[in-house]
């Protein structure tokens, strides 16, 4: 049912104040009348943890983490209060029994759960909630599944609805997640006073016409219901003695789009009940539509128009106080939509958005692919209280989320397909009838516009064929493929990709104490599988020695800084070259998600944003990469070389495409220059031979002589001169040998301009106390980029280097 926001502008109060936090040992104190005279209790947050309570109070450190799991966590506070009212408890983790005055209203048994619970208060009312210990009950004997995922431990995990968070060796840090993570809210029931229990709405497109569908179950006297949105209004009728039905109609709407194809377009619902007014919150107007059978990879049109879906993999901003109110939440999104992503997607090892990333993502225009929080185990779908706990979860999920137009996706978890039939198992035993045939039945019921997927991955003979259905591809990554494996392997929809050990930026290291490559802590930071004898910075330093033609084992113990730089040029560059691939007018691939967004702790983790929140420069790569107008180039043997052009947004664009070649001293070779015009939502291939208009070996292929260049350049002008996009091709590979450049700066008021008279490689822009708008990009020999620094209100210190270049070329005040 949809969310009650504020009743007469007035919204649900948060509980309590302040909280307090004690640690027992398991079932030590039975209830809240054992607690009398209990030392040790410490000031908590809620919403919160009791990792965060504990830290702050100095008993506790993220780098050292102790074991939560182990005790019974209790929290108590005391609130004013008389009369009828609703207790609502959005997120406990995990197993939580509450009482309220000295008796029991709740027993959470699922920390994906909310709970309302109508209570009568009395005045001074005290509430007590009991976290009892998740290993004691972990370790229970309990019925083992068909087969051990090596993903988590211990394996009866299987049988708790709980986050893996915390569970994975190699993958993140092992925080013990307890406490009441999300909002404890209450809301006053006036007697006589009409009151909205539950709200059923679908928002539907058809055409220019938007239709909100709402079903209302009420108590109180109500005599007259209305609904309202985008300022129109519908009256229901009673068709129960507690119910109200009926549509409001809302021709030429304005629909919602993802950011990078249109205008996010949400409107305010809300109903009216005798002039009581309860706020719904806002919804957008959008269809949803597959261009394809699921077999042949998940592909999606919005609103009618097919979207190439790319983003990356969500994971809690904070894992230590698993903050995710809008404050905490606003930042990483920022940043998200400010790389071109359109989707992400939340998967089954963390845990649920809360509402504030999903009212961000309809804000921000960011498609949500939501995975259920199963991942890996074979879970007991045939334990009738373990299935009504799972499809309660659900029924949450899809409740609270049910005017949100951003999510688009459903997927009945992560790898519990993959894993069993990576060990061995037949088709009977990894396609669960639970995700294959229980799940579509109970999303059509709630929210029947989503894409319901049985499994991340699925959908080919076998749940990790690349081709089909969702894949999780690490052909170019883990797996060490060359980069033309992106187009052998025809890639579907990729809800993972590209997993490497990501560089931090120089300050970040410094501000983290990791310097030295060398050093344990440094070692602690990279991610790796359980029982596998090789860790992901292998993996980035496989592609940094394919990339540059170094030994990076050598490099790394003789030159630290010129080791890490190498490595982040890497990182970006295969993943702008896979992404140019999947973008490819011709390619089978539909969307892709790197893996992750966000470090879960400080190091060198997946994520292409660091534990800081500062971006890395795969975050940079994808921002160049992700852009709605965009120009690719391919490499296409003895076909030449192509140049593909994009233009994703409603509006046609009048561009100048520019096709340069230059040698090693940056002479130009060969080169041609076009007027284009892009129609909306549309895609251009242009050969070399055909802009050149006369044969030029542009990709090395033919071979009769010496190579003529060592660099292809493509750019996109806009009418006023700006380059908006760009494209590279190195038929005889990337050169890192430091050379005379001609690398310089021009300061432009809180701008810089940088130029090269050479091929500059990696140029790289580092600034004191602020972030460039782009770094790690190539530039072509007599061109130039201007680089901005968000934020910022004048030119800050700092420096650019190229990974070529002898020149180090410095701007801003001295001193």
């Amino acid at each position: 049912m949809a969310r009650i926001r504020a009743v007469d502008g007035v919204p649900p109060l948060p509980v309590g104040g302040p909280w307090q936090l004690v640690t027992t040992p398991p079932g030590a104190c039975a209830g809240p009348g054992d607690l009398a005279g209990l030392d040790g209790w410490i000031s908590a947050c809620v919403p919160g943890t009791a990792a965060a309570a504990l830290r702050d109070a100095g008993l506790w450190s993220e780098p050292e983490p102790e074991p939560i799991h182990d005790r019974d966590v209790w929290y108590r506070t005391s609130f004013p209060g008389t009369g009828r009212a609703r207790l609502a408890f959005e997120g406990l983790a995990t197993l939580c029994e509450v009482w309220l005055n000295g008796a029991p209203i709740l027993d959470s048994r699922s920390m994906f759960r909310a709970h309302a619970v109508a209570v009568d208060l009395v005045g001074t009312n005290d509430l007590v909630l009991c976290f009892r210990s998740l290993k004691t009950a972990l370790d229970r004997p309990a019925k083992r599944g068909r087969w051990r995922p090596r993903l988590a431990t211990p394996g009866s995990l299987r049988h708790a609805r709980t986050s893996l968070l915390g569970f994975m060796p190699g993958w993140c840090p092992e925080i013990d997640l307890v406490g009441p993570y999300r909002p404890i809210t209450l809301t006053p029931l006036p007697e006589g006073m009409p009151d909205l229990i539950a709200a059923d709405l679908t928002a539907r497109l058809d055409g220019g016409t938007g239709r909100l569908v709402a079903r209302l179950r009420v108590a109180g006297p109500v005599e007259r219901a209305v609904l309202r949105c985008d300022g129109r209004s519908v009256v229901l009728a009673r068709t129960g003695p507690d119910l109200f039905e009926g549509a409001l109609d809302l021709p030429g709407i304005a629909p919602w789009w993802p950011h990078t194809h249109g205008e996010p377009r949400l409107h305010a619902v809300a109903v009216g009940l005798d002039g009581r007014t309860h706020d719904l919150g806002r919804t957008g107007f959008r269809t949803l539509t597959p261009t394809r059978p699921f077999e042949e990879g998940l592909s999606l049109a919005v609103n009618g128009v097919p979207v190439f879906c790319r983003g990356a993999n969500w994971t809690p901003p904070d894992l230590v106080g698993l903050g995710g109110a809008r404050e905490d939440t606003r930042p990483l999104l920022d940043l998200a939509r400010e790389a071109g992503m359109n989707m992400l997607r939340v998967p089954g090892i963390t845990l649920y958005g809360s509402q504030a990333f999903h009212d961000l993502c309809d804000e921000l225009g960011i498609l949500v692919f939501q995975d259920l929080m199963l991942a890996n185990f074979d879970y007991p779908h045939d334990d009738p209280a373990f299935r009504a706990e799972l499809e309660a979860e659900i029924a949450d999920l899809l409740d609270r989320t049910q005017l949100s137009p951003a999510l688009c996706a459903l997927s009945g978890g992560s790898e519990v397909w993959q894993q069993a039939a990576m060990l061995g198992a037949p088709r009977s035993v990894w396609a669960d009838a639970f995700a294959g045939e229980r799940l579509p039945a109970l999303a059509a019921s709630r929210r029947p516009d989503l894409a319901v997927v049985p499994n991340s991955p699925s959908g080919g003979d076998l749940p990790f064929s690349t081709a089909a259905g969702v894949t999780h591809y690490y052909g170019v990554g883990a797996y060490r493929r060359p980069l033309e494996d992106a187009r052998r392997a025809e890639v579907g929809f990729a809800t993972e990709c590209l997993a490497f050990a990501n560089l931090p930026e120089e300050a970040s290291l410094a501000a983290m104490g990791l310097g030295d490559p060398e050093s344990p802590r440094w070692s602690a930071g990279i991610p790796r599988d359980r029982g596998a004898d090789w860790d992901f910075e292998q993996v980035r330093d496989h592609y940094a020695g394919l990339l540059y033609g170094v030994d990076p084992a050598a490099l790394r113990r003789a030159d630290p800084e010129r080791y890490r730089a190498l490595g982040r040029a890497a990182v970006a560059e295969v993943m702008e070259a896979t992404f140019a691939e999947w973008r490819r007018a011709r390619s089978p691939t539909a969307g892709g998600l790197v893996w992750f967004l966000r470090d879960l702790a400080p190091g060198t983790g997946w994520g292409i944003v660091d534990a800081r929140g500062e971006p890395k420069s795969g975050w940079y790569a994808l921002k160049r990469a992700f852009r709605p107008v965009q120009v690719t180039l391919s490499d296409e043997g003895l076909n030449g070389l192509h140049v593909h052009l994009h233009n994703e947004t409603a509006v046609a664009r009048a561009l100048t495409l520019r096709l340069a070649f230059t040698d090693a001293t940056g002479r130009a070779v060969a080169g041609a220059e076009r007027a284009v015009s892009l129609a909306p939502r549309s895609t251009q291939t242009l050969s070399s031979a055909e802009l050149l208009g006369r044969f030029f070996d542009a990709t090395d292929s033919y071979r009769f002589g010496p190579p003529a260049h060592t660099l292809g350049h493509a750019s996109l002008g806009d009418p006023a001169g700006a380059v908006i996009a760009e494209a590279f091709h190195f038929p005889g590979g990337r050169s890192p040998e430091p050379v005379e450049t001609g690398l310089a700066v021009v300061v432009d008021g809180a701008a810089i301009r940088i130029r090269a008279e050479r091929h500059a490689l990696g140029v790289q822009v580092e600034a004191e106390g602020a972030r460039p708008d782009d770094t790690w990009f190539h530039l072509a020999p007599g061109t130039e980029r201007r680089i901005t620094f968000p934020g910022a209100t004048r030119l800050p210190r700092g420096r650019v280097r190229a990974l070529n270049a002898v020149e180090t070329a410095t701007f801003g005040p001295e001193g």
